[in-house]
Parts: C-alpha cells; structure tokens; sequence
C-alpha cells in the first residue's frame, strides 16, 4: 500500500473542509449540488467525449495502483535472474523450463520461454521491446485520462461560476439574496480549481511515476535474460543489473 498516496488524500479532504470552517466560510459553503454537476459531470462529460473505451477501461483499473500500486522487488528480482544464469551454465537452457512454468508473471514468462526456445539475444531483445513500449504507451494513455480531468475541471469551475452569476444578476431587486448567490457561485470555482489540483492531476503525476517504475523494471528483466542467452558470468550479470537499483 502506497502510504503517502492514502495521506495525502486525506490531507486534501482536511484541507479544505478544515480551511472553510477556518476562514468562517462553513461546511455548508461546500455543499452545492448544482455546482457539483456542473463541474464533476462535466469533467467527465468531455474526458469521456475525448477517450476511447479500452483507454477508459484501462484507467479504470489502473486507477487502484495509486493506493496498491503493482511494485517489483528489483533486489529480488536480480537474484532471481542470477539464480537462473547458474542453472542455464550448469543444465543449459533446458534447464530452465521448470522456471517457466512456476513463473506466474506473463511478461517474464513469455521472455523465459523465448530464452528457453533458443531464440537469439537480439531476438529476444527486439520482441520484448516492442512488449514493453506497447505497455508503457497504453498504460500512460490511461494516466492522462487523469491529466485531462485536471485541465478541463477548472475551466468548469469557471462555466459553473458564470452560471450562478448569472443567477445573482437576474435577483438583483432582491438585496438579500446577492450574498448567497455570489457565494455560490464560486462554490463551483472551488469544485473545480480544487479538484483538479488536489486530486486529478497528482493522480496523473502519480501514475505516470509508477508507469516509469515498471517499464525500467520490466527493461531490467529483459537485460539480464538476454546477457544469459549471450552466456555472460552470473557475477557480471548480478553486478551489472545493480546499476538499475536506486
């Protein structure tokens, strides 16, 4: 579980329920429902007039990796390939299809089974290249649906501030009213400004850092399969993977 990630929305949330009440404002400042379907569904309205189905899809559930994000114990992992350098110099490449099969990693299964098969470093190398880059680009397509929430929300915070000022205008015989109606009005620009800078775009910069994480893991894997098909050391192997450790 990403702690900061878990903290970090709560903080958002106390922030400015916290910060209202500090500035005398009030729960009640906050609650608009107008100003909540104005801003919200319209962010949403133009995310999904500009997305596709499968990248909506894949947001949807890449969504969960900023409290679970799906980590690779890179330490582990080196020594996992290391172990596999003895066995291949020890049975030969053979050797390692009983790996294949416990491996429940598809990405790592697959590059296993080409090394296995006999393919070619530069072989291997060029396929799981090709795997990574179509992963990494689908996976930050899914990220920047957040990104665009976070633009378009606080353009709809301004369309929502319009509308209610609109509203303020036409009470204008009516003193009383104008506070409140002014106050309302910028709920909307609250919504907005608030949401996309405390919540849609931090979850964009979030995925796309846990994105990186997983193409250099992956570029990793795919380094250290391929120096053992070239049949380097598994001391060399182990020394040279340590420079992918931060």
């Amino acid at each position: 579980m990403d702690i900061l990630s878990l903290v970090g929305i709560i903080l958002a949330f106390v922030s400015l329920l916290v910060g209202s009440i500090l500035k005398g404002s009030g729960l009640a400042a906050l609650v608009s429902g107008a100003a909540f379907v104005i801003v919200i569904c319209g962010t949403l309205a133009a995310v999904l007039l500009q997305t596709s189905m499968p990248v909506m899809k894949r947001s949807m559930k890449v969504v969960g990796w900023i409290i679970r994000p799906p980590g690779t114990d890179t330490e582990e992992m080196i020594e996992k390939i290391v172990s596999w350098s003895q066995l291949a110099r020890k049975e030969g490449l053979l050797g390692l299809e009983a790996v294949v099969e416990a491996e429940t990693d598809p990405f790592v299964q697959k590059l296993l089974q080409l090394l296995v098969d006999g393919g070619e470093p530069e072989m291997i190398q060029s396929i799981m290249d090709v795997e990574i880059g179509t992963r990494e680009e689908l996976d930050a397509a899914a990220a920047k649906v957040f990104e665009a929430m976070g633009i378009y929300a606080p353009t709809m915070g301004i369309v929502g501030a319009v509308l209610g000022l609109m509203a303020v205008m036409q009470n204008l015989a009516d003193p009383s009213k104008l506070g409140s109606g002014i106050a309302a009005a910028f709920t909307a620009t609250i919504y907005g400004i608030g949401s996309a800078n405390l919540f849609f775009l931090p979850m964009a910069g979030k995925l796309k850092s846990i994105i990186h994480g997983q193409t250099k893991a992956r570029e990793m894997i795919v380094e250290g399969v391929v120096s053992i098909a070239q049949g380097e050391n598994p001391r060399n192997i182990e020394t040279k993977l340590k420079g992918y450790l931060e």
